[in-house]
Protein backbone atom coordinates (compact mmCIF):
# COMPACT_ATOMS: atom_id res chain seq x y z
CA UNK A 1 0.00 0.00 0.00
CA UNK A 2 1.39 3.05 -0.77
CA UNK A 3 1.67 5.87 2.11
CA UNK A 4 0.62 9.43 2.29
CA UNK A 5 3.97 11.83 1.20
CA UNK A 6 2.50 14.41 3.27
CA UNK A 7 2.95 12.43 6.52
CA UNK A 8 -0.76 13.38 7.16
CA UNK A 9 -2.59 11.24 9.12
CA UNK A 10 -5.59 9.23 8.39
CA UNK A 11 -7.63 11.47 10.20
CA UNK A 12 -7.31 13.60 6.82
CA UNK A 13 -9.02 11.00 4.66
CA UNK A 14 -12.26 11.05 6.70
CA UNK A 15 -12.12 13.85 8.94
CA UNK A 16 -13.70 16.51 6.79
CA UNK A 17 -16.46 14.51 5.26
CA UNK A 18 -18.13 15.16 8.82
CA UNK A 19 -18.16 18.90 8.14
CA UNK A 20 -20.13 19.28 6.40
CA UNK A 21 -23.82 18.98 5.42
CA UNK A 22 -26.87 20.31 3.95
CA UNK A 23 -27.49 15.99 4.37
CA UNK A 24 -29.18 17.54 8.01
CA UNK A 25 -25.57 15.68 9.40
CA UNK A 26 -22.92 18.16 8.50
CA UNK A 27 -22.27 21.78 8.24
CA UNK A 28 -21.06 23.87 5.42
CA UNK A 29 -17.49 23.40 4.01
CA UNK A 30 -14.82 26.27 4.06
CA UNK A 31 -14.47 26.76 0.10
CA UNK A 32 -10.75 27.00 -0.37
CA UNK A 33 -8.59 26.98 -4.18
CA UNK A 34 -6.97 23.85 -3.73
CA UNK A 35 -5.69 21.42 -6.86
CA UNK A 36 -8.83 19.10 -6.76
CA UNK A 37 -7.78 15.15 -6.35
CA UNK A 38 -9.24 11.81 -6.70
CA UNK A 39 -6.99 9.09 -4.89
CA UNK A 40 -6.33 9.86 -1.44
CA UNK A 41 -3.47 8.23 0.77
CA UNK A 42 -3.62 7.39 4.39
CA UNK A 43 -1.38 6.09 7.32
CA UNK A 44 -2.63 5.06 10.71
CA UNK A 45 0.14 6.34 12.31
CA UNK A 46 -0.62 9.26 14.47
CA UNK A 47 -3.95 9.27 13.84
CA UNK A 48 -4.82 9.77 17.75
CA UNK A 49 -2.08 11.96 18.37
CA UNK A 50 -3.14 14.97 16.21
CA UNK A 51 -3.84 17.69 17.97
CA UNK A 52 -7.01 19.94 17.64
CA UNK A 53 -5.72 22.28 15.19
CA UNK A 54 -4.33 19.56 12.59
CA UNK A 55 -7.47 17.90 12.52
CA UNK A 56 -8.96 21.25 11.97
CA UNK A 57 -6.53 22.12 9.27
CA UNK A 58 -6.95 18.47 7.68
CA UNK A 59 -10.28 18.81 7.86
CA UNK A 60 -10.30 21.89 5.39
CA UNK A 61 -7.82 20.45 3.45
CA UNK A 62 -10.48 17.78 2.46
CA UNK A 63 -13.40 19.80 2.46
CA UNK A 64 -12.10 22.18 0.48
CA UNK A 65 -10.88 19.60 -1.96
CA UNK A 66 -14.87 18.47 -2.33
CA UNK A 67 -15.60 21.87 -2.64
CA UNK A 68 -13.35 22.00 -5.51
CA UNK A 69 -15.25 18.84 -7.57
CA UNK A 70 -12.67 15.90 -7.13
CA UNK A 71 -14.16 13.03 -6.26
CA UNK A 72 -16.03 9.91 -8.32
CA UNK A 73 -19.45 9.22 -9.48
CA UNK A 74 -20.23 5.95 -9.03
CA UNK A 75 -23.03 3.30 -9.72
CA UNK A 76 -24.41 2.38 -6.50
CA UNK A 77 -24.76 -1.32 -7.80
CA UNK A 78 -20.95 -1.23 -7.84
CA UNK A 79 -20.08 -0.41 -3.87
CA UNK A 80 -20.67 -2.93 -1.30
CA UNK A 81 -21.17 -1.78 3.02
CA UNK A 82 -18.16 -2.00 5.01
CA UNK A 83 -17.44 -5.32 5.78
CA UNK A 84 -16.88 -4.03 9.49
CA UNK A 85 -21.17 -3.37 10.29
CA UNK A 86 -21.05 -0.95 13.06
CA UNK A 87 -24.84 -0.37 12.46
CA UNK A 88 -28.10 -1.93 13.64
CA UNK A 89 -31.24 -1.24 11.93
CA UNK A 90 -33.33 2.01 13.50
CA UNK A 91 -36.52 1.61 15.11
CA UNK A 92 -38.32 3.21 12.19
CA UNK A 93 -37.04 4.80 8.83
CA UNK A 94 -38.09 8.68 9.60
CA UNK A 95 -34.57 9.68 9.52
CA UNK A 96 -33.38 8.38 6.37
CA UNK A 97 -36.39 9.34 4.70
CA UNK A 98 -36.02 12.75 5.52
CA UNK A 99 -32.32 12.81 4.06
CA UNK A 100 -33.24 10.94 1.07
CA UNK A 101 -36.06 13.47 0.30
CA UNK A 102 -32.75 16.18 0.97
CA UNK A 103 -30.76 14.50 -1.35
CA UNK A 104 -33.54 14.02 -3.88
CA UNK A 105 -34.68 17.36 -4.05
CA UNK A 106 -31.04 19.16 -3.65
CA UNK A 107 -28.42 16.94 -4.32
CA UNK A 108 -26.20 14.71 -2.73
CA UNK A 109 -23.37 17.52 -1.52
CA UNK A 110 -20.76 15.58 0.60
CA UNK A 111 -19.09 12.39 -0.88
CA UNK A 112 -19.15 8.97 0.43
CA UNK A 113 -16.01 7.91 1.09
CA UNK A 114 -14.74 4.36 -0.83
CA UNK A 115 -11.62 2.14 -0.78
CA UNK A 116 -11.25 -0.28 -3.82
CA UNK A 117 -12.40 -3.55 -2.71
CA UNK A 118 -10.45 -6.18 -0.68
CA UNK A 119 -10.92 -8.91 -3.08
CA UNK A 120 -13.50 -8.13 -5.82
CA UNK A 121 -11.93 -6.49 -9.35
CA UNK A 122 -14.03 -3.24 -9.90
CA UNK A 123 -16.13 -2.96 -7.07
CA UNK A 124 -15.60 -0.85 -4.29
CA UNK A 125 -16.21 -0.84 -0.23
CA UNK A 126 -17.69 2.10 1.99
CA UNK A 127 -15.90 3.25 4.50
CA UNK A 128 -18.51 5.41 5.77
CA UNK A 129 -21.89 6.86 4.15
CA UNK A 130 -23.92 4.53 4.45
CA UNK A 131 -26.94 6.57 4.74
CA UNK A 132 -26.05 8.80 1.77
CA UNK A 133 -25.27 5.28 -0.28
CA UNK A 134 -28.43 3.91 0.54
CA UNK A 135 -30.44 7.09 -0.24
CA UNK A 136 -28.75 7.15 -3.83
CA UNK A 137 -29.46 3.86 -4.56
CA UNK A 138 -32.89 3.70 -3.76
CA UNK A 139 -33.10 6.98 -6.32
CA UNK A 140 -31.27 5.75 -8.78
CA UNK A 141 -28.28 8.48 -8.38
CA UNK A 142 -25.36 8.66 -9.15
CA UNK A 143 -23.23 8.27 -5.51
CA UNK A 144 -20.49 10.81 -5.45
CA UNK A 145 -17.41 9.48 -3.52
CA UNK A 146 -14.09 9.71 -2.64
CA UNK A 147 -11.79 7.16 -3.16
CA UNK A 148 -8.59 6.37 -0.66
CA UNK A 149 -6.26 3.91 -0.23
CA UNK A 150 -6.88 1.83 3.41
CA UNK A 151 -6.15 -1.56 4.83
CA UNK A 152 -8.50 -3.36 6.98
CA UNK A 153 -7.12 -1.53 10.02
CA UNK A 154 -7.20 1.82 8.53
CA UNK A 155 -10.51 1.18 7.32
CA UNK A 156 -12.03 0.19 10.94
CA UNK A 157 -10.09 3.41 12.46
CA UNK A 158 -11.52 5.54 10.08
CA UNK A 159 -14.98 4.15 10.56
CA UNK A 160 -14.66 4.52 14.13
CA UNK A 161 -12.85 7.82 14.49
CA UNK A 162 -15.74 8.91 11.76
CA UNK A 163 -18.79 7.68 14.08
CA UNK A 164 -17.10 8.90 17.46
CA UNK A 165 -17.50 12.49 15.49
CA UNK A 166 -21.14 11.92 15.27
CA UNK A 167 -21.61 10.08 18.78
CA UNK A 168 -24.66 8.31 17.45
CA UNK A 169 -23.51 4.65 17.98
CA UNK A 170 -25.20 3.30 20.52
CA UNK A 171 -23.33 1.09 23.45
CA UNK A 172 -24.17 -2.20 22.32
CA UNK A 173 -23.18 -1.36 18.39
CA UNK A 174 -19.77 -0.19 19.67
CA UNK A 175 -19.37 -3.78 21.10
CA UNK A 176 -21.00 -5.69 18.38
CA UNK A 177 -18.31 -3.56 16.42
CA UNK A 178 -15.48 -4.68 18.13
CA UNK A 179 -16.32 -7.90 18.43
CA UNK A 180 -16.75 -8.48 14.52
CA UNK A 181 -13.76 -6.44 14.18
CA UNK A 182 -11.66 -8.74 16.74
CA UNK A 183 -13.29 -12.26 14.46
CA UNK A 184 -11.95 -10.74 11.37
CA UNK A 185 -8.41 -10.86 13.33
CA UNK A 186 -8.02 -7.05 13.66
CA UNK A 187 -5.58 -6.46 16.33
CA UNK A 188 -6.64 -5.10 19.43
CA UNK A 189 -4.36 -1.94 19.55
CA UNK A 190 -6.23 -0.91 16.11
CA UNK A 191 -9.92 -1.71 17.91
CA UNK A 192 -9.03 0.67 20.62
CA UNK A 193 -8.12 3.22 18.31
CA UNK A 194 -11.58 3.20 15.74
CA UNK A 195 -13.14 3.18 19.07
CA UNK A 196 -11.61 5.66 21.20
CA UNK A 197 -11.11 3.23 24.34
CA UNK A 198 -8.55 1.51 26.63
CA UNK A 199 -7.85 -2.14 27.60
CA UNK A 200 -10.65 -2.06 30.18
CA UNK A 201 -13.47 -0.84 28.49
CA UNK A 202 -12.39 -3.21 25.04
CA UNK A 203 -12.72 -6.35 27.88
CA UNK A 204 -16.27 -5.11 29.05
CA UNK A 205 -17.22 -4.50 24.94
CA UNK A 206 -16.36 -8.29 24.15
CA UNK A 207 -17.58 -10.05 27.49
CA UNK A 208 -21.09 -8.78 26.46
CA UNK A 209 -21.17 -10.17 23.13
CA UNK A 210 -19.52 -13.26 24.45
CA UNK A 211 -22.38 -13.72 27.00
CA UNK A 212 -25.18 -13.25 24.33
CA UNK A 213 -25.36 -14.18 21.19
CA UNK A 214 -25.10 -12.12 18.64
CA UNK A 215 -28.31 -12.94 16.83
CA UNK A 216 -29.55 -12.33 20.38
CA UNK A 217 -28.27 -9.26 19.94
CA UNK A 218 -29.81 -8.30 16.91
CA UNK A 219 -33.47 -9.10 17.75
CA UNK A 220 -33.41 -6.92 20.78
CA UNK A 221 -31.57 -4.20 18.68
CA UNK A 222 -29.92 -0.72 18.95
CA UNK A 223 -30.87 -0.09 22.01
CA UNK A 224 -29.89 3.60 22.03
CA UNK A 225 -31.03 4.90 25.29
CA UNK A 226 -29.30 1.92 26.89
CA UNK A 227 -25.60 2.08 28.03
CA UNK A 228 -23.48 -0.25 29.55
CA UNK A 229 -24.37 -0.83 32.83
CA UNK A 230 -27.72 -2.63 32.20
CA UNK A 231 -25.90 -4.35 29.19
CA UNK A 232 -23.26 -5.61 31.56
CA UNK A 233 -26.08 -6.29 34.09
CA UNK A 234 -27.73 -8.70 31.43
CA UNK A 235 -24.65 -10.39 30.29
CA UNK A 236 -23.89 -11.02 33.67
CA UNK A 237 -26.97 -12.69 34.54
CA UNK A 238 -27.12 -14.97 31.16
CA UNK A 239 -23.77 -15.86 32.72
CA UNK A 240 -24.72 -16.99 36.07
CA UNK A 241 -28.04 -18.37 35.29
CA UNK A 242 -28.28 -21.49 33.13
CA UNK A 243 -32.48 -20.69 31.70
CA UNK A 244 -31.69 -16.58 31.14
CA UNK A 245 -31.10 -17.13 27.44
CA UNK A 246 -34.19 -19.52 27.19
CA UNK A 247 -36.05 -16.97 28.70
CA UNK A 248 -34.74 -13.56 26.51
CA UNK A 249 -35.50 -16.12 23.54
CA UNK A 250 -39.16 -16.46 24.75
CA UNK A 251 -39.51 -13.36 25.86
CA UNK A 252 -38.57 -11.67 22.29
CA UNK A 253 -40.65 -14.27 20.19
CA UNK A 254 -43.53 -12.63 21.36
CA UNK A 255 -45.44 -10.39 18.62
CA UNK A 256 -46.20 -7.54 20.87
CA UNK A 257 -42.64 -7.07 21.74
CA UNK A 258 -41.17 -7.91 18.73
CA UNK A 259 -43.43 -4.67 17.81
CA UNK A 260 -41.88 -2.29 20.31
CA UNK A 261 -38.94 -0.09 19.65
CA UNK A 262 -35.79 -1.64 21.07
CA UNK A 263 -35.37 -0.07 24.21
CA UNK A 264 -38.10 -1.02 25.26
CA UNK A 265 -37.59 -4.68 24.03
CA UNK A 266 -34.18 -4.30 25.68
CA UNK A 267 -36.45 -3.65 29.38
CA UNK A 268 -38.56 -6.54 28.63
CA UNK A 269 -35.85 -8.86 28.35
CA UNK A 270 -34.11 -7.35 31.76
CA UNK A 271 -36.95 -7.36 33.59
CA UNK A 272 -38.10 -11.17 32.21
CA UNK A 273 -34.69 -12.07 33.16
CA UNK A 274 -34.39 -10.64 36.85
CA UNK A 275 -38.23 -11.27 37.55
CA UNK A 276 -38.97 -12.84 41.53
CA UNK A 277 -39.80 -16.63 40.29
CA UNK A 278 -35.88 -16.53 38.29
CA UNK A 279 -34.14 -14.58 41.17
CA UNK A 280 -36.00 -15.40 44.35
CA UNK A 281 -36.48 -18.91 45.24
CA UNK A 282 -39.31 -20.23 47.15
CA UNK A 283 -37.73 -22.39 50.25
CA UNK A 284 -38.66 -25.22 51.88
CA UNK A 285 -36.72 -26.60 55.14
CA UNK A 286 -36.71 -30.25 55.42
CA UNK A 287 -37.21 -31.66 58.85
CA UNK A 288 -36.57 -34.49 60.24
CA UNK A 289 -39.46 -36.13 62.72
CA UNK A 290 -38.28 -34.54 65.84
CA UNK A 291 -38.17 -30.85 64.07
CA UNK A 292 -34.34 -30.81 62.68
CA UNK A 293 -33.65 -28.55 59.52
CA UNK A 294 -31.57 -31.68 57.96
CA UNK A 295 -31.18 -29.99 54.84
CA UNK A 296 -33.88 -27.40 52.06
CA UNK A 297 -35.47 -27.79 48.76
CA UNK A 298 -35.73 -24.61 47.08
CA UNK A 299 -38.37 -24.27 44.07
CA UNK A 300 -38.14 -21.62 40.68
CA UNK A 301 -40.22 -21.55 37.46
CA UNK A 302 -36.69 -22.94 35.92
CA UNK A 303 -35.83 -25.67 38.76
CA UNK A 304 -36.30 -27.46 41.84
CA UNK A 305 -33.32 -27.88 44.06
CA UNK A 306 -32.48 -30.25 47.01
CA UNK A 307 -29.87 -29.70 49.60
CA UNK A 308 -29.27 -32.10 52.35
CA UNK A 309 -26.62 -32.15 55.19
CA UNK A 310 -22.86 -33.91 54.65
CA UNK A 311 -23.55 -36.64 57.13
CA UNK A 312 -26.95 -37.63 55.55
CA UNK A 313 -26.09 -37.20 51.80
CA UNK A 314 -25.12 -40.43 50.62
CA UNK A 315 -28.04 -42.32 52.60
CA UNK A 316 -30.81 -39.45 51.33
CA UNK A 317 -29.51 -40.18 47.41
CA UNK A 318 -29.54 -43.64 48.07
CA UNK A 319 -33.37 -43.00 49.17
CA UNK A 320 -34.47 -41.07 47.00
CA UNK A 321 -33.16 -42.78 43.67
CA UNK A 322 -35.49 -45.66 45.05
CA UNK A 323 -38.52 -43.56 45.40
CA UNK A 324 -38.26 -41.29 42.67
CA UNK A 325 -39.44 -44.03 40.19
CA UNK A 326 -42.78 -43.97 42.05
CA UNK A 327 -42.70 -40.08 42.52
CA UNK A 328 -42.69 -39.71 38.51
CA UNK A 329 -45.51 -42.11 38.34
CA UNK A 330 -47.67 -40.52 41.05
CA UNK A 331 -47.04 -37.33 39.26
CA UNK A 332 -47.72 -38.24 35.78
CA UNK A 333 -50.94 -39.96 37.09
CA UNK A 334 -52.24 -36.81 38.60
CA UNK A 335 -51.59 -35.17 35.39
CA UNK A 336 -53.39 -37.21 33.12
CA UNK A 337 -56.23 -36.96 35.35
CA UNK A 338 -56.17 -32.97 35.07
Amino acid sequence: MSKNPSGKSIIANFGALSVAAPEGEDGNAQRVPVQPVTRVGAGVIGATQRTLSDIREERDRLAALVAAGGGLELDPALVDPSPFPDRLPDDNDAAFEALKKLISEEGQKIPIQVRTHATTPGRYQIVYGHRRWRACRDLGNKVKAILVELNDSELVVAQGIENAARQDLSWIERALFAWRMGEAGIKARDIRAALGVDDPELARLRAVCRALPIETIEVIGRAPKVGRPRWVELASIVTNESKALDIIRETLSADKVSALPSDDRFRRVLSAVKRPALAERDALDLKSPRGQVVGKASFSSADVKLTVEKSRAEAFSAFLKEELPLLMEKFFGQQDRE
